[in-house]
């Protein structure tokens, strides 16, 4: 079997080293200079890091037992510190009664404990919004001061334009009893958004693809700053792809982890409601400044979430409180400030100087390094990462997706390829899925894989000793 896999992501990667492994001849063509697509690492300023925050966490086993396949034990555990900047306090995530009570104050702790009574008594209309969603779950109030505005900063679009779908999949089960009965430590199954321990690899998170690629290279190939101009097909069978410089090559079967809306947009005689349902699909771009900062105890958290209106920033990074094993004997401090954009924002063409100056004036703001000296920034963009779950965004992907299940010899797959919000176990998760259709013959519905999935064949996370079984 001959199969090109478009794309160095982890479900594009995952896909090529199980396929690579099993015999069949595989090329990844991969259109940046780097493999690792969102979880990529690279070094700056003597230290790793990565593009903002990515910890790894899966209880599925067929997932964690990949990764650890590849890690082996260059990994290590990292005990999580995350918080919510608001109103110039810092608020534990997941949050904790005493610091929420302390922070927020008596009165507005009422209003918010009777705003979720009332959605008790009274629950609010539900409109299949992400707004509506989580008022009815929480309460309005602590959707103002812990939903709204985070959101709006990373989609672009009110609250009440984002589909439900972005609360289901990433915090469906989650509620304000579940949250409080962790911070006692009373709950008794522990959601995914609220594990306080997670595996974190030695070489940053880009090693385990990197390795995935490495592995591939010496079988197969793994082509860099190759990008694909299109998909051929005859009457919707797949016979290979063309490049941006004109050249052909023939395959079997092309799994593709580019951006949905490109793939469709390369497809010879697509119906022209498919291409207009396409082109109506988003996504939203992400812009990373990092600062380099004269300093090693700035804050303890992993990364914190900035909920002030009066900054634009959305996320922040902290690298130095992972493992010791990225910054090594560095005396100072990188920190990543994440800001995301759509291609017609200003920001998206500001010079980096114009970014680097914004995000120094921001870190200050926030009090996080007081006075220690800022050495050094630099800009990292990366376009189409977030795809934009606008209400009515699931009638337009469906026209897509029954479009493309018409092809034989084609498995879109990945965040980006599949259009869905997938965390890197997901994305796993689908390239052993293709996989599998490929190798066994097997009928997985890779369109159906969701994000925060909760069933498994197996259940088991990874400890500092390895695989541990455990129950769901």
């Amino acid at each position: 079997m001959k199969v090109a896999v478009i794309g160095a992501g982890p479900a594009g990667l995952t896909a090529a080293y199980k396929l690579a492994k099993a015999g069949a001849e595989i090329d990844v063509f991969e259109s940046s200079s780097d493999v690792g697509g969102m979880s990529r690492s690279f070094e700056l300023w003597g230290q790793i890091v990565d593009l903002g925050p990515h910890r790894f966490f899966s209880s599925d086993a067929r997932v964690n037992r990949l990764w650890l396949e590849i890690a082996e034990q260059d990994y290590r555990m990292v005990d999580r510190l995350t918080r919510i900047y608001y109103g110039k306090r810092f608020f534990h995530y997941p949050l904790q009664p005493l610091n929420a009570l302390r922070n927020l104050g008596l009165f507005e702790a009422v209003r918010c404990t009777l705003s979720n009574l009332r959605e008790k008594i009274s629950p609010t209309k539900d409109e299949q919004t992400f707004e509506s969603w989580v008022t009815r779950r929480f309460g309005r109030r602590l959707y103002e001061i812990f939903f709204k505005t985070y959101s709006e900063k990373l989609w672009g679009i009110p609250c009440c334009e984002l589909d439900a779908d972005f609360a289901a999949q990433r915090i469906k089960k989650l509620s304000l009893s579940e949250v409080a009965k962790n911070a006692l430590g009373i709950g008794r199954v522990k959601h995914q958004t609220l594990v306080d321990q997670f595996a974190y690899p030695i070489g940053g998170t880009g090693m385990i693809y990197q390795r995935m690629a490495d592995y591939v290279d010496a079988l197969g190939t793994v082509r860099l700053n190759r990008p694909v101009r299109r998909v051929l097909h005859t009457n919707q069978q797949v016979t290979g792809l063309e490049f941006d410089n004109g050249t052909t090559r023939t395959y079997d079967h092309v799994i593709s982890t580019m951006p949905l809306t490109l793939l469709v947009k390369g497809l010879d005689d697509t119906p022209e409601n498919v291409q207009q349902a396409a082109e109506a699909l988003m996504f939203r771009n992400t812009v990373l400044v990092y600062l380099n900062v004269d300093g090693t105890d700035l804050f303890d958290d992993q990364w914190i979430y900035v909920h002030a209106d009066a900054m634009q920033v959305g996320r922040i990074t902290n690298f130095r409180n992972w493992i010791t094993q990225l910054h090594g004997n560095s005396k100072t401090s990188i920190l990543s400030l994440e800001y995301w954009c759509n291609n017609d924002d200003s920001m998206w063409s500001e010079s980096d100087e114009q970014l680097i100056e914004r995000a120094k004036a921001e870190i200050r703001a926030t009090g996080l390094i007081g006075d220690s000296p800022i050495l050094d920034g630099h800009v990292v963009r990366v376009p189409r990462c977030y795809p934009v779950y606008a209400r009515g965004y699931k009638d337009r992907l469906s026209v897509v997706t029954d479009y493309i299940r018409e092809f034989s010899g084609l498995t879109p797959i990945g965040r980006y390829g599949a259009f869905k919000y997938n965390n890197q176990d997901h994305s796993i998760l689908m390239g052993l899925l293709a996989t599998e259709n490929l190798l066994q013959q097997r009928e997985n519905d890779l369109w159906s894989v969701n994000t925060d999935y909760d069933s498994y064949q197996e259940a088991a996370t990874i400890t500092a000793s390895g695989l541990v079984a455990t129950g769901v």
